[in-house]
C-alpha cells in the first residue's frame, strides 16, 4: 500500500466542512457538493481533506499548468488559467487530471485511458498472462483499459501442449474481467473494454459471452465490424471468418451467413445494451495516427467508453469546453454564439492539454521511480517496468491529445435551437468543424513555438480523409501545417462526462437533456405552520410536493419571467415544458435516427471517436435495432451504443407503465432451475453487537443466488482466514447419499483448501432460514425486497442479530439507483430513499445509513 506522508502544516477540513463549503459554492447543489468532495477534492490516505471548495482545486490545477507554461514561449499566466477553469466555466479537465494534477498523496497517472496489446499479436501463454499484469498495474493507477482479442486463436486449434487444443477466447475474457473486478479504484471499480474481430472464428461466442451466466461481468465489450461484413447483410451473401484475422493465408477459415451473427448482435443489444460496435474500417480510414502504424500507431481497441481509438501502449487525458458558457443572452430572441471568444479558448484548452502532458511525464517519471525503489526482486517488477517505460514513449512520441466537449443539450436550447432538429444539428455540426479547425491551428502553432512531435511527416497523411476534411475547410491552415508540423498526433474527441456534468450543472458531453423538470416528495408535519401538505397517503401520513428543475431549464424560466415558487400541477408543467426549447428534446423524445446522422456528421470532424447512447423505448423492436445500426454505418459513425429503456438493471428508468413483463428489471429470467454443481462465491464478514458473523453468498452473472451465514472466528463456527474474500461453493455428496454444501478457496501459494459441510458448522436454526433465503433468491426476487423480506420475520432476540447480518450481507448487491420502498429517512423523514453502493440513501438530504 503506497501512502505518502502528509505536511503537517498545510490546512486540513473535515468531510463536513468541505461539503458545507461547496454547498455554498454551488448554490445549494448538494448532488454536486457530495461528488466533488467525495471524488475530487485533495486528501491523502488518511482521509485528510486539504480543499474546502473547487476554487481550491482549479488553483491547484492553474498552478501545477502555469509551472509547465513558463518552459515555452509565451506563456500563460497561473491567473491567466485559473479564469478559464474556475466554476467549471470554460474549460473542464476531466475525471484523472482533475484530480491528478498537483496531487502529492498519489502516485497515479493522470491519463483518463490506455490501450495495450502484444507485439506480434503473441497468443502464448505468456503473452497473455502479461497482458493480464499490465491490465491490473494500469488500473491500479486510475486508467480504464481497452484490448482486443482478435490475436487469440480459436477454440479447438491445435495447440503444442499438453491440452492438445486451443479453449479460445471466452476463458480468456472471463480472465481479464475478474482481473478488473479484483482493482479498486478510490472506491470504484477497474474499467475494461475488451473487443474482438468479426472475421474472427469466435466472434459469436464473444457476443454470447456477457449473455450467459456469471460471465464477464467485470468488462464492456465491442465487436469490430469491417465493411465487408455490412456489405454482405446488405446484400444477403456469404461472409469469411479466418485466423489469423488479417492473414493472406490463414490457418483456418470458414464462410458464414452473416445475417445469423447480425441478428444476434441486435438482439443481444436489443436486450442488454452490449455488445457494443465499432466501425473498424471507418476507425481505421479516418485515422491520423494509422498514418504512422508502420511505427507502432496501429489502432488496436478503445478505451472502455468508446471515444479513444488507440495503439497499444499510447494513452490519452481528456478535457471538456463548456458550450452553454459560450451563449450571449441566453434563452432569450437576442441569444448568440461568442465565436470570438470560444476560438480563443479552444487555443487555450490545446496549450494546456499538451501541457497535460508534460506533467503526466513527470507523473510517470515518479511511477517509475516508485518501482524502482520498491523492494522486489527485478524480475518481478520487470513487466510493470516495462509498461510504463513504453507509456512514456508513447506520450512523449505522440503527445495525443482529447479535447472534448459538454453541455451540447443546454447549448442548443440557450440558442432556441431543439435537439435532434435540422437546424439544431446544422448548428452542432458547425460548432464541432470550428473546434476542430481551430484546435488544430493551435497544434500548428504549438510546433512553432515548441516543436512538432517528433515523427510527425506530411507526406505520410497527406491522404488521410480527415486531413483532406481540413485542408478543403482552411487551406491557409494545411499548407502552415505542411511546413511547420503540428505538436499532437491527434487532438480531439467527445467523451462521457457524467460527474463533470453534474459539477457544471449541465447537460452532459453531447447528449440531450436526461429530464428538464421532475417532481419529488418529502414526509412533512401537519401542524407545522410552516409547510404545505399536498398529499396524504392511505396511512394518514402527509407529504409535501416540490418540484426539481434543470438548471438551465430554471435559468430558462427566470430569464422568460416563470414563477420558480410556485406549486405546479403536472398538467401545468407539461404546458411549462412545451413553452421551453426543451420540448421534445429530452432523451427519449429525440428521434433515434436523426441522431445517429447528426453523430455521423459531427464524426467528421472529430479525430478519434463519439461516446454516445441512442435512447429508445421499451417497446421498440429489434428490427429497428437492426436498422439504426446500419443506418450509423452508412452515415459515418465509428462506433454506436443503444440503451433500449428497462433492459438493464441498475440504470435510471423511464417512469411508464407498459414495461414488458419478460423484461421487467427485478426478475432474474436465465436463473437455471437446477443448481449448478459449482458457483463462484463471496465471503462478506459483519459484526452485530459482540457477535461476529460470515457469510457466503453463491453468485449467478454476480448475482446472488443463495446464502449460508453463521458465527466466524469461534470454537462453534467457521475458522477461515480474515484475507479470504470469494472462492467457490461446491455441491457435493455424502457417503450416506446426502447433500453437502462445501466452500474451496485458495491459499496464498494457489493451492485449494476446501471446508467441507457448511450444513454441520451453522446452527440448524439458521440453515433452514438461509434455504428459505436461499429460494428466494433462486426464483429471481429483487434483492432490495429479498433484504425487506428478511427484515419483516418476526424472529426472537437471539436470531434477529444472525437477521440484520444476513440483510446487512445482501444489501451490497442491490443495485445502484434503486428506489427503497416503504421506506423513510431518519434525518429528515423523507420516503425518496435509494440503494448506493449497498447504504440506503436520501436524494432529499443526503444522510446514508449501511447498517
Amino acid at each position: 500500500m503506497e501512502i505518502i506522508n502528509q505536511s503537517k502544516n498545510q490546512v486540513t477540513y473535515t468531510a463536513d466542512e468541505a461539503y458545507k463549503e461547496s454547498l455554498v459554492y454551488f448554490k445549494g447543489d448538494d448532488l454536486a457538493a457530495r461528488v466533488w468532495v467525495n471524488k475530487y477534492a485533495l486528501k491523502d490516505s488518511y482521509g485528510s481533506i486539504f480543499e474546502k471548495n473547487p476554487d481550491d482545486m482549479h488553483r491547484r490545477i492553474a498552478s501545477e499548468v502555469a509551472s509547465i507554461e513558463q518552459r515555452y514561449a509565451n506563456p500563460l499566466s497561473e491567473d491567466e488559467i485559473f479564469e478559464l477553469i474556475k466554476d467549471f466555466k470554460y474549460i473542464i479537465p476531466q475525471g484523472s487530471p482533475m484530480t491528478g494534477i498537483g496531487n502529492p498523496y498519489q502516485i497515479a497517472s493522470l491519463s483518463n485511458c490506455f490501450v495495450i496489446g502484444n507485439d506480434g499479436d503473441s497468443d502464448s501463454y505468456g503473452g497473455i498472462m502479461k497482458i493480464d499484469q499490465e491490465q491490473v498495474q494500469l488500473m491500479k493507477r486510475r486508467g480504464g483499459v481497452g484490448h482486443d482479442l482478435s490475436h487469440i486463436r480459436p477454440k479447438g486449434s491445435p495447440v503444442k501442449n499438453s491440452a492438445l487444443t486451443s479453449t479460445g477466447i471466452v476463458p480468456f475474457m472471463e480472465r481479464f474481467s475478474n482481473s478488473t473486478r479484483e482493482v479498486a479504484q478510490d472506491g470504484r471499480r477497474g474499467a475494461l473494454m475488451l473487443s474482438v474481430a468479426i472475421k474472427h472464428p469466435d466472434s459469436e461466442d464473444f457476443i454470447d459471452a456477457k449473455m450467459e451466466q456469471g460471465k464477464v461481468t467485470g468488462a464492456n465489450v465491442s465487436v469490430r465490424i469491417d465493411d465487408a461484413f455490412m456489405k454482405a447483410v446488405e446484400a444477403g451473401k456469404t461472409y469469411q471468418q479466418q485466423y489469423p484475422i488479417e492473414s493472406a493465408n490463414p490457418l483456418y477459415k470458414k464462410d458464414i451467413d452473416p445475417s445469423v451473427l447480425w441478428k444476434k448482435i441486435v438482439h443481444n443489444a436489443w436486450r442488454s445494451a452490449e455488445p457494443g460496435i465499432l466501425f473498424w474500417d471507418t476507425i481505421i480510414r479516418e485515422s491520423v495516427p494509422d498514418c504512422y502504424a508502420d511505427l507502432g500507431y496501429k489502432t488496436v481497441s478503445t478505451n472502455p467508453c468508446g471515444e479513444i481509438p488507440l495503439c497499444p501502449y499510447d494513452s490519452c487525458r481528456l478535457l471538456a469546453i463548456n458550450l452553454f458558457s459560450y451563449v450571449d443572452q441566453p434563452f432569450t430572441a437576442k441569444a448568440s454564439f461568442n465565436w470570438e471568444l470560444f476560438k480563443k479558448h479552444i487555443h487555450a484548452a490545446q496549450r494546456i492539454m499538451d501541457d497535460i502532458i508534460d506533467l503526466e511525464l513527470e507523473k510517470i517519471d515518479a511511477i517509475l521511480q516508485k518501482i524502482t525503489d520498491d523492494p522486489e526482486d527485478e524480475e518481478l517488477k520487470r513487466t510493470e517496468k516495462n509498461l510504463w517505460l513504453n507509456i512514456q514513449t508513447k506520450a512523449n512520441e505522440g503527445r495525443r491529445t482529447g479535447i472534448g466537449i459538454t453541455a451540447e443539450g443546454d447549448m442548443l436550447a440557450a440558442m432556441g435551437l431543439r435537439y435532434g432538429s435540422d437546424e439544431g444539428s446544422e448548428f452542432a455540426i458547425e460548432i464541432h468543424k470550428i473546434i476542430a479547425i481551430e484546435a488544430y491551428r493551435a497544434s500548428v502553432n504549438m510546433a512553432k513555438e515548441r516543436g512538432a512531435f517528433s515523427i510527425f511527416d506530411a507526406e505520410r497523411e497527406k491522404n488521410n480523409p480527415f486531413i483532406l476534411r481540413l485542408k478543403e475547410a482552411d487551406a491557409k491552415l494545411y499548407y502552415e501545417m505542411l511546413e511547420h508540423g503540428r505538436r499532437n498526433i491527434a487532438l480531439l474527441t467527445i467523451a462521457p462526462t457524467g460527474t463533470t456534468s453534474l459539477m457544471s450543472q449541465t447537460s452532459s458531453g453531447i447528449e440531450p437533456v436526461f429530464l428538464p423538470v421532475y417532481k419529488r416528495r418529502r414526509k412533512v408535519n401537519p401542524n407545522d405552520k410552516e409547510v404545505r401538505v399536498d398529499f396524504v397517503d392511505e396511512v394518514g401520513d402527509s407529504w409535501e410536493e416540490y418540484v426539481v428543475f434543470h438548471h438551465r431549464f430554471k435559468q430558462w424560466m427566470e430569464v422568460n419571467g416563470k414563477d420558480l415558487t410556485k406549486n405546479y400541477t403536472q398538467k401545468e408543467l407539461d404546458e411549462l415544458v412545451a413553452l421551453s426549447p426543451y420540448y421534445k428534446a429530452t432523451s427519449n423524445d429525440v428521434d433515434y435516427l436523426k441522431k445517429v446522422k447528426m453523430q455521423g456528421a459531427i464524426q467528421k470532424w472529430i479525430d478519434h471517436s463519439i461516446s454516445v447512447t441512442i435512447n429508445m423505448p421499451a417497446d421498440v423492436t429489434e428490427e429497428v435495432v437492426g436498422e439504426l445500426y446500419m443506418e450509423a454505418w452508412k452515415s459515418g459513425c465509428k462506433g454506436v451504443t443503444v440503451y433500449r429503456d428497462g433492459s438493464r438493471s441498475g440504470v435510471l428508468i423511464a417512469n411508464t407503465e407498459n414495461k414488458p413483463e419478460a423484461e421487467d428489471e427485478n426478475t432474474t429470467l436465465d436463473f437455471p432451475t437446477t443448481r449448478p454443481t459449482v458457483l463462484e462465491a463471496d465471503v462478506v464478514r459483519f459484526q452485530n453487537s459482540k457477535d461476529k458473523w460470515i457469510a457466503f453468498i453463491g453468485l449467478i452473472e454476480g448475482k446472488p443466488y443463495e446464502i449460508f451465514t453463521g458465527f466466524a472466528d469461534d470454537e462453534d463456527g467457521i475458522l477461515i482466514p480474515r484475507w479470504v474474500n470469494d472462492g467457490v461453493i461446491i455441491k457435493n455428496r455424502d457417503a450416506d447419499g446426502g447433500s453437502r454444501y462445501d466452500f474451496q478457496y485458495k491459499n496464498k501459494r494457489g493451492h485449494k483448501t476446501t471446508i467441507e459441510g457448511l450444513s454441520y458448522k451453522f446452527n440448524p436454526e439458521y440453515w433452514n432460514y438461509a434455504k428459505l433465503i436461499s429460494s428466494t433468491l433462486r426464483h429471481g426476487m429483487a434483492i432490495e425486497k429479498v433484504v425487506d423480506l428478511i427484515n419483516s420475520l418476526q424472529l426472537d432476540e437471539a436470531i434477529n442479530t444472525w437477521k440484520n447480518g444476513v440483510a446487512r450481507a445482501l444489501k451490497r448487491y442491490v443495485p445502484d439507483g434503486t428506489e427503497a420502498k416503504k421506506q423513510q429517512c431518519q434525518n429528515c423523514n423523507s420516503t425518496n430513499l435509494h440503494y448506493q453502493e449497498g447504504c440506503l440513501t436520501c436524494k432529499d438530504c443526503g444522510s446514508s445509513k449501511c447498517g
